[in-house]
């Protein structure tokens, strides 16, 4: 199994009304470790969707999007970048690519709606993993064994544990994307060393 972990920016809240704007990804091997980061900006099918409120969040305007690229091309080279990633051909299948992230299931929604928007076939595996429901049974586990952990399951508050942190204050799909990988990779190698009696 190889893992995509993905982080999306969009004009507000609501899948099939609210635009994908920004995607970041990292691809991993079977060991959580790095083959390749993706990043593009998108610009919006419907402009005046963008709230206030989502542009506080990510800091992106409508006029950073100006000479961005339209979604089906952002998805057409985002498939292009895995294949080529994974040493691939055009027609493989990308079956065993499982989509991470942190809050997975909001982005997974926008990601599943444009493809179906953009008339493409979902090309990954349904499995899904997601940072929030690893980091709460993995510092449960911590907790029940007397080690201090966070009280949230947050990207910041998870990074935090583990030492890291954004380079930026704003949120950036690509570093977000970067750093809940960072985060699974810690997990992982946690994970590795813990005994359950």
């Amino acid at each position: 199994m190889y893992y995509l972990v993905v982080d999306l920016e969009m004009t507000g809240p609501k899948p099939g009304y609210h635009d994908i704007i920004e995607i970041g990804a990292v691809l991993l091997n079977e060991e959580w470790h790095k083959i390749s980061t993706f990043g593009s900006l998108i610009y919006p099918q419907d402009a005046e969707t963008m709230t206030t409120s989502a542009e506080a969040i990510h800091g992106i305007s409508i006029d950073d999007l100006e000479d961005a690229p339209m979604l089906g091309e952002v998805l057409d080279d985002f498939e292009i970048w895995i294949r080529k990633s994974l040493r691939r051909d055009d027609f493989a299948n990308l079956s065993d690519v499982m989509v991470c992230g942190q809050g997975i299931l909001h982005d997974l929604n926008f990601l599943q709606y444009a493809y179906e928007e953009e008339n493409k076939q979902w090309p990954f595996s349904k499995k899904v993993l997601d940072l929030i429901s690893i980091s709460y049974f993995g510092f449960t586990v911590l907790s029940n064994n007397g080690v201090s952990v966070p009280k949230t399951h947050g990207l910041n508050a998870v990074a935090g544990y583990f030492g890291l942190s954004r380079s930026e204050t704003e949120h950036d799909a690509v570093e977000d994307a970067v750093l809940t990988a960072a985060c699974f990779q810690k997990f992982h190698e946690l994970f590795l060393k813990l005994k359950i009696a």
